[in-house]
């Protein structure tokens, strides 16, 4: 059974499209004629249809399209109840024929066919695509130009002119026409310049045909290469991309412009309800859902904008923009749509009369729409709303009333800007010249805003993130545009959280690192207060033996002698008392040579102690880095304690603990620093800076993590660059223009 009511009339026809031939029947009497066709209206009425036929453009085969394909027939089956959806699998000639006959309800079929479809039978976009490519989700897609690798002789476009080139089909968006208008731009015409032009029908066949020397170039789809080269089918350094694009938008090899992904459209007679209940389905379908992963695709993203694929046929006087198409065109190029139109004509006499009873069913069909659609909108946790062109809303759902306190009698019809989103954070004006959803409903562009601010009716506010989409008319002019927002003060506050736990993390590893130091800087400490003390006894033995005169000097030696060793104290003191503070979160420019300095006086007690030698390295004239002082020098106490406690532990002969500095690359300063202990362990060498990895009986594991998440954090690397038994290097990376 068919999902239309009037699929029937199509019924013989596309019984030939598919090579069924109908058995020969006797020619009926007119009063049998009669009662045949009257049971017929009544069942076409009353039968309860749930067959819905999808129609997959076959560019790899119908074996391939089945096995793609099929799974998200099966979702749909099963998620929308009361309908089986089948996959229909259409070679490139085939397919205006099948949509002119109405024997599928849904297609899916490339951008260039799409549009094509859209201009002549009214077909409309639910979703686009998001392919998969590995674990990036693209929707939108180019041609590739390629050739054999050892043809040394065609390194550009421009050296196509005269070689044989193989192409999918004249029809194929991806497998010929993009790369028909790039190399058109390059001077190369491809009806005219080729030495010979033909095309295989499907991707694979492309490719294999140019690997065997069967053509000198050819053209297929982006991804088509790789896809083939993991399934073993290729070996892509067989291959060289003539015409190669950047790669920084688009991580595939690439030769031509980008165009959006394929588009699942419904049929002009498909009805609304469902196909709004199948938009939705493949909406939430999740990009790693059994049916998504048997594609090879990620899901599905609202519809995107196809003027690109327009404005390409232009160019290259495609239909429906090719000029000069006559009725014999149309005669000639679809025989069986003309035939089609028809046999529609001599049925229209016998379906006049059922016009007018069918009027009330479809007034009522669209109250139940109506009220359908508002129950979808109610039931979404989401805030959802729609907006004009001149900013006016249109409708709102029930969670998006709740979230801001504006009524849907409110807002319907008054300024969305001017009541949601008029005022930054900060109190300033938000001019309505800069919303974007506004800016939407002009440009027609879909925008994610990861994060704003909407008023409540109460005057308070709350973070959001929300998408704006461009709502189309009939004829695909931009009528306004559909807003889906979410609370995420939650999520602010988690994020806040984290940062706070974060920040107690680093600054508890601090006082683990200085908890370790202790001994030697308790040391250092007491040197300086114990030659204060002596020095000070020193004085009064000489005021006592010569209180009137001190001819000698001694006395003002052994004052200065205090006043350097109170020095002395007093900088390691103010050193401890900076690097225990709990510091704010704000980064300032320093030179890198000054936090080593001022980190070495906390590390030389230590040393000192211990009996390993102290040496800095600092290279001069370094520029300015970007960082938060007191994390960075927490970095080099980690990294300088664990060396001490390893030349400790294994009694080298002569320890020695070198800090030094210099410029990385261009935009680079490098810190690093290097000890003759017993080196790191092979096993431990790619483990050292994940969490709880120590090899101290008491060490806890973190010192060095959370040294990696500092640097991480200062847009920087950390690494174990040497190791060895004669000692271990650490170096950690921080940008110039960091922060």
């Amino acid at each position: 059974m068919g999902v239309l009511s009037d699929r029937s009339r199509s019924t013989g026809r596309a019984a030939s499209l598919l090579g069924l031939r109908p058995k020969l029947r006797p020619k009926p009497r007119p009063l049998r004629w009669l009662f045949a066709l009257a049971l017929w209206l009544i069942a076409s009425t009353t039968q309860a249809i749930q067959e819905v036929r999808i129609g997959v453009l076959s560019h790899r085969g119908s074996e391939l399209t089945l096995e793609h394909w099929q799974p998200t027939a099966d979702y749909l089956t099963q998620v929308l109840e009361g309908y089986r959806f089948t996959i229909l699998p259409l070679p490139f000639a085939r397919i205006s024929e099948f949509v002119e006959m109405e024997f599928v309800d849904f297609i899916l079929v490339n951008p260039g066919i799409y549009v094509d479809l859209e201009v002549r039978y009214g077909i409309a976009r639910l979703a686009t695509l998001n392919n998969r490519f590995g674990d990036l989700s693209l929707n939108h897609f180019s041609s590739v130009i390629f050739t054999r690798h050892d043809r040394e002789d065609l390194q550009s476009l421009a050296d196509l002119a005269g070689t044989s080139f193989l192409a999918v089909d004249e029809t194929s968006l991806g497998g010929f026409e993009m790369a028909w208008d790039e190399l058109l731009r390059q001077g190369v015409n491809p009806y005219r310049d080729f030495s010979r032009l033909e095309f295989a029908g499907d991707h694979d066949s492309v490719v294999l045909a140019v690997g065997r020397g069967e053509a000198d170039a050819g053209t297929v789809r982006t991804n088509i290469l790789e896809r083939m080269a993991s399934r073993g089918l290729i070996d892509l350094e067989e291959f060289r991309v003539l015409n190669p694009q950047p790669q920084d938008r688009f991580p595939l090899v690439h030769s031509t412009r980008l165009y959006p992904e394929w588009p699942f459209s419904r049929l002009s007679h498909t009805p609304n309800e469902l196909a709004q209940r199948v938009a939705l389905a493949l909406l939430n379908m999740p990009p790693d859902h059994p049916a998504a992963l048997a594609g090879d695709y990620a899901g599905w993203t609202v519809p995107l904008d196809y003027q690109p694929v327009h404005d390409l046929f232009r160019r290259l006087g495609l239909p429906p923009y090719a000029q000069g198409f006559t009725w014999v065109d149309v005669l000639r190029r679809y025989p069986l749509g003309v035939a089609a139109t028809l046999a529609l004509l001599l049925l229209l006499a016998t379906l006049a009369y059922r016009i007018h009873g069918l009027h009330r069913q479809l007034q009522g069909a669209k109250s139940r729409l109506e009220a359908q659609h508002l129950l979808i909108l109610n039931s979404v946790a989401d805030g959802i709303y729609g907006v004009d062109r001149q900013g006016l809303s249109t409708f709102v759902n029930r969670a998006m009333t709740e979230m801001t306190g504006w009524s849907a009698k409110e807002m319907i019809g008054r300024n969305q800007h001017e009541l949601l989103h008029y005022r930054r954070a900060d109190g300033s004006a938000f001019p309505a010249s800069e919303c974007p959803v506004l800016i939407t409903c002009q440009d027609g562009k879909a925008r994610h805003v990861p994060e704003d601010l909407f008023w409540r009716r109460d005057g308070s506010s709350f973070p959001v993130e929300y998408a704006c989409s461009p709502l189309r008319d009939a004829r695909g002019q931009i009528a306004g545009s559909v807003v889906v927002f979410r609370d995420i003060s939650a999520r602010k506050r988690h994020e806040e959280q984290s940062r706070r736990q974060q920040r107690d993390l680093i600054h508890q590893g601090r006082l683990d690192t200085l908890g370790a130091m202790a001994a030697g800087i308790a040391h250092e400490i007491n040197q300086p207060l114990t030659a204060i003390a002596a020095s000070a006894q020193a004085c009064l033995r000489l005021l006592d033996n010569a209180p009137e005169a001190d001819p000698s000097g001694r006395l003002s030696d052994t004052l200065a002698t205090i006043a350097l060793q109170a020095q002395r104290g007093g900088e390691i003191i103010r050193q401890l008392r900076q690097f225990v503070k709990k510091e704010e979160p704000v980064r300032t420019w320093v030179d890198v040579n000054d936090l080593v300095r001022q980190a070495a006086v906390l590390i030389r007690p230590e040393a000192e102690r211990l009996g390993v030698q102290f040496l800095t390295r600092l290279s001069p004239g370094l520029p300015p880095v970007r960082v938060q002082e007191i994390q960075i020098q927490q970095v080099l106490l980690n990294l300088a304690s664990n060396a001490l406690e390893a030349m400790a532990d294994a009694g080298a002969a002569a320890p020695c603990l070198i800090i030094g500095t210099g410029l990385g690359h261009a935009d680079e300063v490098e810190v690093w620093v290097s000890d003759t202990g017993p080196g790191v362990s092979a096993d431990l060498r790619t483990e050292v800076f994940q969490q709880f990895v120590t090899t101290k009986p008491q060490g806890m594991g973190l010192g060095l993590s959370i040294s990696k998440g500092i640097i991480d954090a200062h847009g920087g690397w950390i690494e174990l660059a040497e190791t060895g038994s004669m000692g271990s290097r650490f170096r950690f990376i921080l940008p110039i223009q960091g922060g």
